[in-house]
């Protein structure tokens, strides 16, 4: 299991197994950002945003390629293996969090509530340095790894709505 005073360890898809053909299901790695299903929509759709883009800042293979349309107009590519979005409550969100981060071959990236409550990133690293991992609240967690482990982890947690 990880320390999570760890560094990131990376994970993703080699360009290999990148298979346009196969159903999202097949991927080997599984991706789900779970929001705090209490969050104000505009307060829940930030934090799977900044989840998400710290995501796949961090894990490589997770886009397929960019696609042209009929008019050649080009599209950026989206997740090729897909990523569901599900709720959770506060204390199920923590856990959630605590349980992935104790894998090393998972990756976690989160949004404490710290970081909505800040308009200045130095302010939000501050607060954070401040803060001791059991006192944090978690607006979203994103995870990737193993598919049956995420499907373990996530259990059967609602779409998010």
């Amino acid at each position: 299991m990880a320390d999570e005073n760890a560094t990131i360890t990376r994970i993703g898809f080699a360009p290999d197994e990148f298979d346009p053909t196969v159903s999202t299901r097949a991927a080997r790695l599984k991706w789900v950002v779970v929001v705090d299903r209490d969050l104000p929509p505009g307060r829940a759709v930030n934090a799977a945003i900044c989840a998400a883009a710290a995501t796949q800042s961090a894990v490589t293979g997770l886009l397929g390629d960019d696609v042209a349309d009929a008019e050649g107009t080009v599209h950026p590519g989206l997740p090729w293996a897909g990523c569901s979005v599900l709720a959770a409550d506060a204390d199920a969100l923590r856990a959630i969090r605590a349980k992935a981060a104790s894998y090393a071959d998972t990756f976690v990236a989160d949004m404490p509530a710290l970081a909505q409550e800040t308009l200045v990133y130095a302010d939000y690293r501050a607060a954070l340095s401040r803060t001791a991992v059991v006192d944090l609240a978690y607006c979203a967690v994103s995870i990737v790894g193993p598919r049956n482990r995420v499907s373990k982890i996530v259990g059967r947690l609602p779409l998010l709505s």
